[in-house]
């Protein structure tokens, strides 16, 4: 074996090791995670496969009308139906896949752009800088909510443009987050280093400083995703989020909630609208279970016994 060979063979032993060490010391962390923790991951994991699996979990398309209105529970339909003929459970689940869906994409753009945004005005600290920061203020200073409902009654409430509205509204709490973890990275002496040798700008913001302050934009990410997460449901309640046939929790709520004046008739029915609601009340427990012991993990803090 040639010594190019050897050096090629140790190298992929080492990474491997890396690979299992890293994977050994998150199984740690997760063991001694306490029991809010595991319930948070347990029903994150849940949502997440429900999504994933909706056309196959669902006994029928959430768009499928042929049924008779406001059937009760049972007899065909888990859940019953809602005021179109709807099968209820199968909206629920696809509700998943369609809310949780967007609500990811939104936090995943206002991230990319609010995060660079963040790191080039940290970076700059020149004109650049104020001018962001400025622009930022001035969208901060209008309430999120007006403001989208606002804009999706001039465009439109397509999902692509829900998408971007919020995120571009949500993009300014990443900036400021970023901006302010990052002044703290710029001035250290490897970074200076890296920009006397002649590091690219993206280079500087990918390699040197981006990685120094990930645990408090991870633990931002659960945040920001909840709090998308409830304003597309409040969007779709007051109906310019999701738009019909397409399943969103927000609207199932609303389109179903006169059934709660009938509880002393048909108590199964009376529930069925805070169904929804209670699976937007779970999902958003759970995450805040996560970050809540992220935070906590990589503070440093130690709990006393």
């Amino acid at each position: 074996m040639s010594e190019t060979e050897t050096y090629s063979a140790t190298a992929e032993v080492a990474q491997v090791r890396q690979r299992t060490s890293r994977g050994k010391r998150i199984w740690i962390d997760l063991k001694k995670a306490p029991i809010s923790a595991w319930f948070g991951l347990i029903v994150i994991s849940i949502y997440g496969l429900v999504a994933v699996f909706a056309p196959l979990l669902a006994p029928y398309d959430q768009a499928d009308t042929s049924f008779g209105a406001y059937l009760p529970w049972g007899d065909g339909h888990l859940l019953g139906t809602d005021q179109i003929g709807r099968d209820f459970f199968s909206r629920l689940i696809y509700g998943a896949r369609n809310t949780i869906g967007i609500a990811l994409a939104t936090t995943l753009l206002s991230f990319l752009v609010g995060g660079s945004l963040g790191l080039m005005a940290a970076i700059s600290r020149n004109w650049i800088d104020q001018v962001l920061s400025r622009l930022v203020d001035v969208l901060m200073a209008i309430p999120s909510l007006i403001f989208a409902l606002m804009l999706l009654s001039i465009f439109g409430s397509t999902t692509w443009g829900l998408i971007v509205i919020i995120a571009i509204l949500d993009s300014t709490r990443v900036f400021r987050l970023t901006r302010a973890v990052s002044l703290n990275v710029v001035v250290m002496d490897y970074v200076e280093v890296a920009q006397l040798r002649g590091e690219k700008l993206g280079w500087v913001m990918r390699r040197e400083i981006l990685p120094n302050i990930l645990p408090p934009l991870i633990a931002e990410f659960g945040l920001r995703f909840s709090f998308v997460f409830l304003t597309i449901a409040a969007l779709s309640f007051l109906g310019v989020g999701i738009q019909p046939p397409t399943a969103d929790w927000g609207s199932m709520v609303r389109e179903n909630a006169s059934l709660i004046q009938f509880a002393k008739y048909d108590i199964l029915g009376a529930i069925t609208p805070l169904l929804p609601a209670a699976a937007i009340a779970l999902l958003t427990v759970a995450v805040n279970f996560v970050v809540d012991w992220f935070l906590h993990k990589t503070s440093g803090l130690k709990d006393e016994h």
